[in-house]
């Protein structure tokens, strides 16, 4: 990639002016950082493919509640987390970032939205969410509530409120269950799947995948993270670090995968691709130790964790098919 396309930029205010219904839409859509929408989308893709593998069936509407549900909590997250970082002044502040990858969606830097806005759409997001859950749970019943208080909690608490777990060094915990084993678990569990021990290993390496995006997109937002207050694991591992979690987290996906295969869960090819998933990540970890210094090699490894998780949930989802059909 070039050096001169790796530069920090931001969203042109020209682009989302006007105050028609279509720009209103426009800049809400926008606002909510859609490009990282397969880290909401993918993991029901997967459970939803274990469950019908495990129960041999498929119910489409409680899929399509599913993943509006665990969409529109994603998205939420997304905007809660510019208020967040915006009262504790960490985007304001962040010449380093990556756009559109890290420092925000700085749709609030930019006067897009202010701040009131920005957290207003955030609570409509979840209110369609509870909406889709609720339509569950006439469904499904109860258990439905556990696994949505669970994923909404998790969605505020990452950003606001007085834990703030992404500014104590558990964002990527918090991220990897709410990304990775809630939908998984849950939208396997809707199509009629046994929540049991090989489901939550099936969730683990998704998890895992999702944990490393977040991971490596707070790498160029280290001094400003650090200078506001924000602890993340980046700010206190360091580049080097950083790095050597990284990797480890890609190569324990690899792992949970290749014990799911010699349980007979998955096919024998399953640790095929992961496989070379894990050679991606070596090398992204390898420019993580430079960080920011090298904005293009940074931004190619940002890039490659993103399609890590899209080729490794669709594998994953593939191989859960593969059961059910042969």
């Amino acid at each position: 990639m070039p050096q001169q396309s790796a530069r920090p930029i931001n969203p042109v205010t020209e682009d989302f002016a006007g105050n028609s219904l279509s720009r209103a839409a426009k800049r809400a859509f926008h606002a909510t950082r859609p490009k990282f929408f397969p880290a909401s989308v993918l993991p029901v893709l997967a459970g939803t493919a274990w469950g019908a593998y495990a129960a041999n069936q498929f119910d489409l509407y409680v899929f399509a509640l599913a993943l509006l549900a665990t969409v529109c909590v994603h998205a939420a997250s997304n905007a809660l987390n510019d208020v967040g970082d915006e009262i504790i002044g960490t985007d304001r502040r962040n010449e380093q970032r990556i756009y559109p990858y890290t420092g925000g969606s700085r749709f609030i830097q930019m006067g897009i939205l202010t701040q009131s806005r920005m957290a207003r759409l955030g609570v409509a997001l979840l209110v369609i969410a509870a909406l889709a859950g609720l339509a569950l749970f006439i469904e499904k019943g109860p258990v439905v509530l556990l696994f949505g208080f669970a994923g909404i909690a998790l969605g505020v608490l990452y950003s606001l409120g007085p834990v703030k777990l992404s500014a104590i060094g558990l964002g990527e915990t918090a991220v990897a269950i709410a990304f990775g084993v809630l939908p998984v678990t849950g939208a396997a569990w809707l199509q009629g799947a046994t929540i049991d021990p090989a489901l939550l290993l099936f969730s683990l390496p998704v998890s895992a995948w999702v944990a490393a995006i977040l991971l490596i997109n707070e790498v160029p937002d280290i001094e400003a993270d650090g200078a506001s207050g924000k602890g993340t694991l980046p700010v206190r591992l360091g580049l080097a670090g950083t790095s050597r979690l990284y990797f480890l987290i890609h190569a324990s996906a690899l792992l949970v995968i290749v014990i799911l295969t010699l349980q007979g869960h998955l096919p024998l090819l399953a640790p095929l691709a992961p496989v070379g998933l894990v050679i991606l990540a070596w090398r992204a970890s390898v420019s993580i130790k430079t960080g920011i210094e090298e904005r293009a090699a940074m931004t190619q490894a940002i890039e490659s964790t993103l399609a890590i998780h899209t080729i490794g949930c669709l594998w994953l989802t593939g191989c859960a098919l593969f059961s059910l059909w042969w």
